[in-house]
């Protein structure tokens, strides 16, 4: 019998005690985690430098604080969230108890990855403790240090057999992917997410699969293009590149181009120094196959700003490469790195036509001052998320679904859609044995006149709480009108 299997059995055993169900249970799990990331500060920190070369407080900026907010924000919201639903109901139902109740899946498995090691392994799990699931955590072995730390201890703070934390590389994750589980929830590259799912299909396994692809940024001509290639050189140079909603290419027309390099080039300078290598806040690709892969991903494009690179320290510049078409060798995958190509469009209906002729992205970038040309870029386009003139924020506003769309991803996460997505919002209906005269349409035989009455009584909807606050002005009224009439019989 496998370890990983192991696992599993004993993380569903505890989950089949019903010990999540309480909230009390889930606050305290949701409370240790949270001590968690700041009692080991230190720890992450050090874990995150050693793998990708992070300073400290970009780790706390990217890694650590989004987290401590999913945190609090389910600490804040978590009896809201679990509570049953009200819904509408029809004429047939109106005297009925009718609401949805979000329960527990089971035993979900969290695939973490490697870019983001903490905060993108670890804000899925916020979701799973506060729906009341068990979760097998499954950080990322290209982020080493990471997964070690988190291995040794996070038990020391959660439940060990409800949230146990698997470690390994590939044969360890296909062995967890041939047991049974009730959701699984991947971050990782799209070639991987048809594996997992391909996995998950044997059970009939629903899952998130947050995934990635080419995430394009069109710059509007008439926009202030310093400010844009501001905005855009830190979303995309962040993280050394290395973040699934950087941007990925540029689309601008000629007459910018050359604007658009030296903006970014003077924002490089002034975020990097002229040394982005001795910088400490500008960090390192993860791994020699990586940054190999990169190299390679430039060939036959011009280099515009940077390009230089040290294999021995995983070292390359944020680098700008121009005049690139579509078939370029850079753009027939996620780059992933530090590489920003520009491609020139004639305009917004030539970058609209280059966006949907390829897999739908997991965000689309637009950087202007006309409203109308955003709403038309929204109406005219599909992706998981549209932001305009800034890059990645929208990732730190819980109230948004994170998500893909298409090959970018299935499924969304962050706040209340991440505890949804690992709940079963189940149906609730309670009728009483009463007012059977009312059922009897709906027996047989059926008859014309029983079958006007079922349409009038079930195709009529009924809002309760419309009906409520209605009954409560009327109420009101009378109140004051008799409290008026009383009035006025004083007075005479």
């Amino acid at each position: 019998m496998s370890r990983e299997l192991l696992v599993v059995q004993r993380a569903r055993k505890s989950f089949q005690t019903g010990k999540t169900k309480p909230l009390e249970y889930r606050i305290h799990q949701l409370k240790n985690l949270r001590r968690f990331i700041s009692e080991r500060q230190g720890d992450i920190t050090e874990a995150v430098r050693r793998d990708l070369g992070k300073s400290e407080n970009g780790t706390q900026l990217f890694e650590t604080l989004g987290l401590e907010g999913e945190i609090n924000l389910a600490l804040e919201k978590l009896s809201e969230w679990a509570a049953p639903r009200m819904v509408e109901k029809n004429l047939l139902t109106i005297s009925d108890e009718v609401y949805v109740q979000p329960e527990p899946l089971g035993v979900v498995l969290i695939i973490g990855a490697w870019n983001y090691p903490w905060a993108i392994t670890l804000q899925p799990l916020v979701g799973a403790i506060a729906a009341g699931n068990a979760a097998v955590i499954k950080p990322s072995e290209v982020s080493s240090h990471s997964a070690k730390v988190m291995e040794e201890l996070l038990p020391l703070y959660l439940d060990k057999d409800l949230y146990p934390v698997v470690t390994g590389g590939v044969s360890e994750t296909q062995e967890l992917l041939k047991q049974r589980f009730d959701h699984i929830f991947y971050t990782g590259g799209s070639a991987v997410g048809k594996i997992v799912m391909a996995a998950a299909s044997c059970h009939l396994t629903p899952v998130t699969l947050e995934l990635g692809g080419k995430s394009p940024c069109y710059i509007d001509k008439n926009c202030d293009i310093r400010v844009a290639c501001r905005r855009i050189t830190w979303g995309k140079f962040v993280n050394c590149g290395q973040t699934c909603i950087a941007p990925d290419f540029i689309l601008c027309e000629p007459s910018v181009q050359s604007q658009v390099v030296e903006e970014i080039q003077k924002c490089i300078k002034e975020f990097y120094t002229d040394n982005p290598e001795t910088f400490e806040d500008y960090g390192r690709i993860i791994n020699q196959r990586h940054f190999k892969r990169l190299m390679a991903l430039m060939e036959g494009s011009t280099v515009a700003v940077g390009g230089a690179s040290d294999e021995s320290q995983c070292y390359i510049a944020p680098t700008v490469l121009k005049d690139v078409t579509g078939d370029s060798k850079v753009m027939k995958e996620e780059i992933f790195g530090p590489l920003l190509p520009i491609i020139t469009v004639s305009g917004v209906d030539e970058a609209i036509r280059f966006i949907n002729e390829r897999e739908k992205p997991l965000v689309i970038y637009v950087f202007s001052q006309d409203n109308k040309l955003i709403k038309r870029v929204i109406a005219e386009t599909s992706s998981g998320a549209l932001l305009a003139n800034d890059c990645l924020v929208h990732f730190t506003v819980s109230a948004l679904p994170f998500g893909g769309v298409g090959n970018s991803g299935m499924g969304c996460y962050h706040g209340r859609y991440g505890f949804d997505q690992l709940s079963h919002l189940r149906s609730c209906l309670i009728k009483q044995l009463k007012m059977e005269g009312v059922n009897s349409m709906r027996y047989p035989p059926h008859s014309a006149k029983k079958l006007g009455w079922a349409r009038f009584f079930m195709l009529k909807q009924v809002n309760v709480c419309r009906l409520r606050r209605m009954a409560l002005l009327a109420t009101m009224a009378g109140l004051a009108a008799f409290l008026v009439q009383r009035y006025q019989r004083g007075k005479s």
